[in-house]
């Protein structure tokens, strides 16, 4: 599943390019998880600002063009589900069975493919409006915004009785800990995944904290994991997975201290771990 990085990644490779680009047209393939909340004709010719990230949402912000009548503004809020992705063309090849969205611009053609269909294309007057804002709503933190500090991180966790991996999952507290980078962060941090959260200590969660931005970091240096498919819109596959140090290593010594890692499930994923650095 794409997670905070793989979205960012793929953020920033479209953002620059459709800044200001306007719509052509819109095609829409098979269902997806929501319907488009508009009519497709309604969004041509309307110009794309710059695009945004929330959690792993992407808000694709729509304005009138001057003299064109049409869209009255709003955005799109694109999710990329378990298996999505986008891909920016300047000559779109044939729609295949998983194209589910095309946003045909004057900048190239935004394709999303998704062959489970998770994924989501849909329309909000705004990002504090339904029912972008209802989505947005259940969303916690962003990692790297300064008002979250580890005092604010540790009164969250004091207030819930879960294993610390399965919250970091849930993103209810802060966003982007994804399987993959919820087991290499609370690697960093020494912290053992079933520890419950509310008996995680400040001086820990400084460390979580930071180990997340750590990881969280390292993996948008690297352009996020490529476990199965993720490329970002322009073909490039991500490269922090070949870095992990814990995920996906089970049966392997530690590369702190050497004992063996293992893996557990949990909240029906799998979580990977040292049980001799990563303490309770």
């Amino acid at each position: 599943m794409p997670e905070l990085p793989e979205v960012e990644v793929t953020r920033r490779s479209i953002a620059a390019r459709l800044r200001g680009a306007r719509v052509l047209a819109v095609r829409c393939g098979k269902p997806l998880r929501w319907p488009l909340g508009r009519a497709p004709e309604a969004l041509v010719g309307a110009r794309l600002g710059d695009t945004l990230r929330r959690g792993k949402y992407l808000w694709l912000p729509l304005e009138p063009s001057p003299g064109t009548p049409g869209p009255a503004g709003g955005g799109l809020l694109l999710h990329l589900g378990m298996s999505g992705s986008l891909a920016l063309h300047d000559h779109a090849p044939p729609a295949g069975p998983h194209a589910h969205f095309d946003l045909v611009t004057s900048h190239g053609t935004l394709r999303l493919t998704d062959p489970r269909r998770f994924g989501a294309v849909l329309w909000s007057p705004g990002l504090d409006q339904p029912p972008a804002s209802t989505l947005l709503a259940r969303l916690g933190a962003e990692p790297f915004d300064a008002r979250l500090d580890a005092r604010t991180l540790h009164a969250a966790l004091r207030r819930r009785r879960v294993a610390i991996k399965s919250l970091l999952l849930g993103g209810q507290v802060v966003v982007g800990a994804g399987n993959i980078y919820a087991c290499e962060a609370l690697f960093r941090a020494g912290i053992d995944p079933r520890t419950r959260s509310d008996r995680i200590s400040l001086p820990r969660c400084e460390r979580l904290l930071a180990a997340l931005r750590e990881t969280l970091s390292r993996a948008l240096e690297l352009g996020g994991s490529t476990l199965r498919d993720f490329s970002d819109a322009h073909g490039m596959a991500g490269a922090f997975q070949s870095q992990a140090q814990v995920y996906g290593r089970e049966g392997l010594p530690c590369p702190r201290c050497g004992a063996t890692l293992r893996r557990i499930v949990q909240a029906q994923r799998s979580t990977y771990f040292c049980p001799a650095c990563q303490r309770r």
